[in-house]
């Protein structure tokens, strides 16, 4: 099939009018369109059609990168080029992984740094083994959900925590996963994974345009938040990250950051749990009301933790990883599609659209309520992946109209529940590891609060907890909350290699590592995985068409953060779609849905993926940002 952007135009007989772009969400991304072209009329495959004439490719922006020995995708150029500069020089793929994700926390700081959390999924060739990490930190074991319902009552609606300010900063867990994940498969010294970042922090690196437009929103935010008593201190992150704030073309310098990141390098994981950062961390967030205390970072650990994976199609097994994270809403929707037949739908299709949002609604309903840190909830999710169980949730769906209203699926989830802006980047070596690794300060930039010399903001993701006793991500110490970043891989069977090997029947090929991938965006992640998986199987897209393909994001339903008693799940919620699926809207407002255009936080994506005949890896990056994908 020839697949082609369908831009602009589309929104004018679709839809009234097309909004324009608001500020984006959490972790979003606003909308960048490719290169406009000419339109054609839909075809009733799918509504976009034509392609490059240059390169022969449909709706792709670019050639996807080929690459024999290592390839990286990340959102900044500088970062892509570290990755590969640590591969050759002997490192392996996690090093060059650390050293991408360090210099990000330099160049792109609006949505991820030292001072937020880390999950991670690696392929390791030489056991033949997929790992997981959860390196999310929690909040202050002193902390009490009375201190977060008064933050809540003072700055919110009683309801939700406050976006700013110390009651939302739990402990940064990004050093810890970086050093763990060195430990098991890393080649380098630390220091060196971090010198070329330290380099760049006290000499000035470069800021683009895309970075810089967020960056310049830093201030609306923190300002309005310390005017009003919500963000406790506010001079350090000024100086740090907004005197002057950054311009598209600019270099920037984190003298702070590189001297933090050099004592890392130098002393170790301790340095930054144990050491003179520790204790800095400490004496500074007492100093703004916070309960966290030196134990509090003595003690934190991340997790070596299971990936959950799922068949689709007979063909790939995609892998998550599991709550506190938001991975498995993404297996729950493609277990739920796997039994309808989107490719005779056609990709864009309001039948394909349908099916997907409405399989979204109800993962989303079980993510509202058992997704949570499983040492407190005691939840198994597993049961959200049970043999049957979402293809039994997939009843529901009728891809003629919408649900008035959807529900957690009952029949599995209720006795046990009721008891009990980021970045994305990936990296592939010569040996055949390969990285997906998810780092992120939450909303904006983070908590606005930048301890005295370090050079790095608070993550604010203590504001995902919910603030009802029965819920299980109620607000509690010592607790991880709920999380949205999610890195993903999949493996896919090699049946013609199967085939010309072995005369064993089809079915008897083995799955084979195949794809490290992730999409950046709040709750659009899940969402995201599940279009680049439906893609690349479903509708036959390359590696770079499946994530320049246009994109729908849908908005409305519980949240982990709302009391178990909130009547959410009725309506049937607002579809975004970008503009090459505009042609939909009409058809989707007449199956019950609200409907706009252009408006909603597309994600961010980068991918890469293993070409089983040549053995080269192929990448992908994000049309939509500022990154690229390269290799050699």
């Amino acid at each position: 099939m020839k697949y082609a952007l369908f831009v602009g135009v589309a929104c004018a007989f679709a839809l009234s009018a097309c909004a324009q772009t608001p500020e984006p969400t959490p972790e979003a991304a606003p909308l960048t369109l490719a290169p406009e072209a000419e339109p054609a009329p839909p075809t009733a495959a799918h509504p976009m059609t034509g392609q490059r004439p240059e390169s022969g490719h449909p709706i792709a922006t670019r050639s996807p990168v080929v690459a024999p020995n290592g390839a990286a995708a990340t959102a900044h150029p500088l970062a892509t080029q570290t990755a590969l500069d640590v591969l050759k020089a002997g490192g392996s793929a996690v090093d060059a992984a650390i050293a991408a994700n360090a210099m990000l926390g330099l160049v792109e700081p609006t949505g991820n740094g030292i001072g937020g959390d880390l999950y991670a999924i690696v392929w390791d060739p030489q056991t033949q083994k997929l790992y997981g990490y959860n390196g999310s930190g929690r909040s202050p074991k002193a902390a009490t959900l009375a201190d977060a319902q008064a933050k809540a009552d003072q700055f919110k609606d009683g309801k939700v925590l406050p976006s700013f300010g110390s009651i939302t900063v739990t402990v940064p867990g990004t050093v810890d996963g970086w050093f763990a994940l060195h430990e098991k498969f890393g080649k380098r010294p630390m220091a060196d994974n971090l010198a070329p970042t330290v380099k760049y922090a006290r000499e000035g690196a470069p800021i683009p345009e895309m970075i810089a437009w967020y960056w310049s929103r830093g201030p609306l935010r923190f300002e309005p938040a310390f005017a009003r008593g919500e963000l406790e201190e506010y001079e350090n992150a000024r100086k740090t990250y907004f005197d002057p704030t950054p311009v598209a073309g600019s270099l920037f310098k984190n003298p702070d950051l590189a001297n933090t990141l050099e004592r890392i390098g130098t002393l170790g994981r301790g340095e930054f749990y144990k050491g003179a950062t520790a204790r800095a961390m400490t004496a500074y967030l007492r100093r703004q009301g916070s309960k966290m205390a030196y134990e509090d970072f003595t003690t934190h650990t991340g997790d070596w933790v299971e990936p959950i994976c799922v068949e689709y199609r007979g063909e790939v097994k995609v892998c998550e990883l599991g709550p506190n994270t938001q991975g498995v809403a993404a297996l729950q929707m493609l277990e739920m599609l796997e039994t309808f037949d989107l490719k005779s739908m056609g990709f864009g299709s309001p039948d394909a659209l349908t099916a997907m949002v409405e399989a979204k609604r109800l993962a989303f309903a079980d993510r509202a309520l058992g997704y949570a840190d499983p040492a407190f909830s005691g939840i198994d999710p597993s049961i959200f992946v049970a043999p049957g169980y979402n293809a039994k949730r997939a009843e529901a769906i009728d891809i003629t109209r919408a649900m008035p209203e959807v529900a957690p699926g009952t029949e599995i989830t209720d006795a046990a529940l009721r008891d009990g802006d980021t970045t994305y980047l990936t990296v592939a070596d010569k040996d055949g590891m390969m990285v997906s690794l998810i780092q992120s300060n939450y909303r904006g930039m983070g908590s606005g609060l930048v301890a005295d010399g370090l050079g790095f903001m608070f993550q604010d993701r203590g504001e995902l907890f919910s603030l009802d006793p029965a819920h299980p991500n109620v607000f509690e110490g010592g607790k991880r909350p709920f999380h949205t970043i999610i890195p993903a891989f999949a493996f896919r069977k090699d049946l013609p290699g199967c085939q010309v090997r072995a005369t064993a029947p089809e079915m008897a090929c083995p799955y084979e590592p195949w794809l490290s991938f992730g999409l950046m965006g709040g709750a659009l992640q899940p969402q995201g995985h599940v279009q680049i998986i439906t893609n690349l199987v479903d509708f036959e897209m390359g590696l770079q068409e499946a994530g320049d393909a246009a994109r729908w994001e849908h908005d409305g339903g519980c949240e982990p953060t709302d009391a178990l008693s909130t009547d959410c799940n009725t309506g049937t919620g607002k579809v975004m779609l970008e503009r090459g699926l505009a042609g939909a809207a009409a058809e989707l407002e007449a199956r019950g849905y609200e409907v706009a255009c252009c408006e909603a936080n597309y994600g961010g994506y980068q991918a890469i993926m293993r070409d089983f005949k040549s053995g080269a890896w192929i990448a992908a990056t994000e049309m939509r940002k500022d990154g690229s994908a390269d290799g050699y």
